[in-house]
This record gives C-alpha cells, sequence and structure tokens, in this order.
C-alpha cells in the first residue's frame, strides 16, 4: 500500500487498546496519526509502544497537546476536516474523500464538543442498527480509512 496524506485524527481517546489498534491500522496503511490531548491514559512513548505492539515505530505519529494546537496546524496547512459522529445524516460511503483529508474521531466515553462540531467541514456516520448504541472506535477508524483509501485508488486508475 503506498502512503498517502490521508490522516486520522484521535480527540482525546479514552482506551489505550483502541488507540494501540489505530496506530497498527495506520502503520499497515500508511495513514499519518494525531492525537489530539489530553488523553484518557498515559500516552509517553512507552505506553504507547506496548498498546501498538512493535508498529510504533512505523507510525507516522503527531502529538497536539490541545484542540486549539491541532486546530491551528490544520487550518495553516488548509486541510479538511470529516468529523465520525453518530449525529450525522451522510453515510461514510456516500462521501467523496479527498486523499490529503483528516478523518477525525472522538472521545470513546463523550464523542466530541460543540465546537469541534463547528470546525468540521463534513460531519458522517457509520450507519449502524437503531437497537446498537455505537461501534468501536478502532472498528471505525478502520471502516472509515477502509472505504476512503479505496476511493484513493480508484481515483488513481487509468
Amino acid at each position: 500500500m503506498n502512503q498517502t496524506g490521508l490522516r486520522v485524527a484521535l480527540f482525546q481517546p479514552d482506551i489505550a487498546g483502541n488507540t494501540g489498534a489505530i496506530l497498527r491500522l495506520a502503520a499497515c496503511m500508511g495513514v499519518h496519526v494525531d492525537l489530539i490531548e489530553p488523553a484518557g491514559f498515559e500516552i509517553s512513548d512507552k505506553a504507547l509502544k506496548r498498546a501498538g505492539m512493535d508498529y510504533l515505530e512505523m507510525c507516522r505519529l503527531q502529538r497536539h497537546p490541545s484542540w486549539e494546537n491541532f486546530n491551528a496546524w490544520r487550518l495553516r496547512g488548509e486541510r479538511r476536516l470529516i468529523l465520525f459522529t453518530t449525529k450525522a445524516c451522510v453515510p461514510y460511503t456516500a462521501f467523496a474523500y479527498k486523499s490529503d483529508d483528516i478523518l477525525l474521531f472522538g472521545r470513546e466515553s463523550a464523542g466530541v464538543p460543540d465546537f469541534v462540531h463547528q470546525a468540521a467541514a463534513h460531519r458522517l456516520v457509520i450507519p449502524i442498527r437503531k437497537e446498537a448504541r455505537s461501534l468501536n472506535l478502532a472498528i471505525s477508524v478502520a471502516m472509515a480509512v477502509g472505504e476512503a483509501t479505496r476511493q484513493a485508488v480508484n481515483l488513481n486508475k487509468p
């Protein structure tokens, strides 16, 4: 898989195991990860290595000390922010991704606050059964990265 400019941003993640699984996915798929602090667990290199196993060295991880820091960095780079949320109406498979999009995912326990919703250029949902509350964060990220990279590969075909 060729590395792309696609990025996954995690807003104040709560669960180290999910973050580790996402880091491993990102390493394997050639996707950047932006970790927006504070996290609900220790995020030292040692803790992240334990959560991401031996894939941390392969992962392109950028830590941001706050939302404000991340958003200022994003705006300087003129990157489009795509928020995945249960409060959206547009299915993630009905959206046209760009190769340098930032796919943003909220905290496992609380999602993202309203000011983060407002900063997003687009809000997408992964449709699930009405009686189900939500998918696991790492599963959601995998589905989104899979669709975005599938579209990128198809766009690059002759």
